[in-house]
């Protein structure tokens, strides 16, 4: 007998065990293309961004927004063990389900959904290779700006922990401030909370300085030893080539890692050209997946 409908509730702390139970699953099957979207600290962080609620019951599930603005459902659960009547009644105020892996799209039957994919959801996926060692004619520039920044001094790093955190805090200030932009306009609101919350949210990383001075910091995910997700990354625009060294350090440093992850470009012009720059091996698709009129007329 199927549990009663019950009420959607904004997205807590509180949801991170039962929300988690079903990701982590998703993780270990999807291996290296694992969507970015699939941990509970990306939703937690950004559920004021994209209105998330938590929809309990043994369909669990989280409505919320897209960043182009369309009404979506995140399903916590099997699509294809789920009949068709009952996805139709989830999208009765939703558009369609998103984000859905290639691997759960593959399974589903073509004939019954309208599956899409934009390219501004898209994660973009490098070997960590890349970033180790800055091959090759398209990466070279890389490298040189990260000599740049080891010619000025000695550059060193720190985990963020203690008082670095307060010195991440100063370089996301100054970040704002040579973008030219306000809390408001940028992640800096999820970001103050992500360096808040680490260790509750499993996130892990460092502080960069040059002669003792903080210049950067990196916030990541590991999602296993060989691939982890970069969820912030800001450097102050006057040490040209910090970002190519942070990016080294941190592949550097773990000799496991095989895969980064740096999510999604969100269509911004800028955000695409410096991803598409470091020359990603492919793009893992984020799929809308929605029930055609035909299906939906017959249910």
């Amino acid at each position: 007998m199927n549990q009663a409908p019950m009420d959607s509730l904004p997205l807590s702390l509180h949801h991170a065990q039962t929300i988690e139970a079903a990701l982590q699953a998703w993780r270990a099957e999807l291996g290296k293309d694992c969507l970015s979207d699939f941990f509970f600290s990306n939703l937690y962080l950004f559920r004021s961004v994209h209105d998330y609620r938590f929809w309990p019951g043994d369909k669990p599930r989280i409505s919320g927004l897209t960043y182009d603005g369309q009404r979506h459902v995140l399903p916590l659960f099997d699509l294809n063990q789920t009949s068709l009547a009952e996805l139709q009644d989830m999208l009765a105020e939703h558009g369609f389900f998103y984000p859905v892996s290639a691997a759960v799209v593959a399974q589903l039957d073509a004939r019954a959904f309208d599956i899409t994919a934009h390219e501004a959801d898209a994660d973009y996926l490098y070997p960590a290779d890349h970033f180790r060692h800055y091959r090759g004619q398209q990466l070279h520039k890389k490298k040189n700006q990260m000599q740049q920044l080891l010619a000025r001094g000695p550059v060193s790093s720190r985990p963020l922990n203690g008082e670095c955190v307060d010195h991440a805090h100063a370089v996301l200030a100054q970040w704002l401030c040579d973008k030219h932009k306000t809390e408001d306009q940028a992640d800096a609101q999820a970001c103050r909370e992500a360096l808040h919350l680490m260790q509750d949210l499993k996130l892990e990383g460092a502080v960069y300085y040059l002669d003792e001075q903080p210049i950067g910091f990196l916030l990541a995910q590991a999602i296993n030893p060989s691939l982890a997700v970069m969820r912030f990354a800001k450097g102050v625009d006057a040490f040209t080539g910090v970002y190519q060294f942070m990016f080294h350090n941190f592949c550097v440093n773990r000799p496991a890692l095989q895969w980064l992850n740096f999510e999604q470009d969100l269509g911004l012009p800028n955000f695409r050209q410096t991803k598409r720059s470091y020359n990603p091996s492919h793009m893992i698709q984020k799929y809308r997946v929605r029930l055609n009129q035909f299906t939906a007329q017959a249910n």
